[in-house]
């Protein structure tokens, strides 16, 4: 198994270097400038400005100039946010997305287990529709409509919950952003469960299981359940990255200062350094929670061994 986690890591860097080409050439040939406003700026000014920041030179030589500080752990300034550095940036909203995301994850994942579990042993009952029903609701609705829904019902009418803003990552500012982006999960991740749990339980090893006098509570948890947990972990990967990379959307609406704003800011406002360090951050999450993946597949499923 190390032998594997390091053969995976030794590929990752290959993968990286070829991502991080394509975005920075990509990113540069799409039309328009970091600096190209609505009001063009004096040509000195400009003149300046791309001097300042390596733009008046070759793109080949800008490239071997990113990588050269990218290898020192360098992201480069900030062309839209002067102040700061893309490094910056990220680390005091990337702390805080992740939070949410974390804590979206894990109540989506124990959440979403457990009602697919229960359709799926009450399938064709009452408790099955309800939450095949429930999930059906969940993956439609988009949090657009979901976010503006529970602040508007939580913290405006009832006030139970602030309607917005991070008060210094105080519990009641975070409840509301954790259930509008765990609640799609858990629809997702009940459908899984129930498909996997049934045809689990349908499966000849569980038909024996029971016939050797099992409990059923043993049957379910320690056999069924360790099956049909195999599609959930497979999603759970690049469902971590997402969320733990921030929720443009539900951050916006909410008032969260996290790095989910600076996605779709830095393509908008062509944030070259800004977009390569989103790019670089996303890329490592999902190579990072898919080699996780893969070694929860090994140690959860038996029949899985990696040479």
């Amino acid at each position: 198994m190390f032998g594997y986690v390091v053969r995976r890591l030794l590929t990752a860097i290959p993968t990286l270097f070829f991502i991080v080409t394509a975005a920075f050439f990509l990113i540069r040939v799409a039309p328009g400038g970091p600096f190209n406003l609505e009001r063009p700026l004096e040509a000195k000014v400009m003149e300046n400005l791309n001097r300042i920041y390596h733009l008046d030179e070759p793109l080949w030589r800008q490239y071997l100039y990113y990588l050269g500080n990218l290898l020192k752990g360098d992201f480069g300034p900030s062309f839209v946010y002067r102040d700061f550095s893309v490094g910056e940036l990220f680390a005091s909203g990337l702390p805080v997305s992740m939070q949410l995301g974390a804590s979206a994850l894990v109540l989506a994942l124990i959440v979403g287990t457990t009602l697919g579990v229960v359709a799926a042993l009450r399938q064709n009952r009452p408790a099955d529709y309800g939450v095949v029903g429930f999930a059906t609701l969940g993956i439609t609705i988009p949090t657009f409509v979901i976010a503006p829904l529970l602040s508007l019902i939580f913290g405006v009418w009832l006030r139970w919950l602030p309607a917005g803003g991070w008060g210094d990552g105080a519990l009641a500012n975070k409840i509301l952003p954790i259930i509008t982006l765990a609640l799609p999960q858990i629809a997702v991740v009940t459908r899984l469960t129930r498909g996997s749990m049934i045809e689990a339980l349908r499966s000849h090893h569980i038909r024996t299981a029971r016939a050797y006098g099992l409990s059923g509570w043993t049957v379910v948890v320690t056999h069924a359940l360790r099956s049909a947990i195999l599609p959930v972990v497979s999603y759970a990967g690049p469902a971590a990255a997402a969320l733990l990379t921030g929720s443009v959307v539900v951050e916006t609406i909410f008032g969260i200062p996290g790095v989910g704003r600076y996605f779709v800011q830095a393509a908008l406002n062509r944030d070259y350094t800004l977009v390569m360090g989103t790019v670089i951050v996303i890329a490592i999450f999902i190579i990072v929670f898919n080699l996780i993946v893969d070694v929860l597949y090994a140690l959860i499923d038996p029949r899985v061994r990696y040479g």
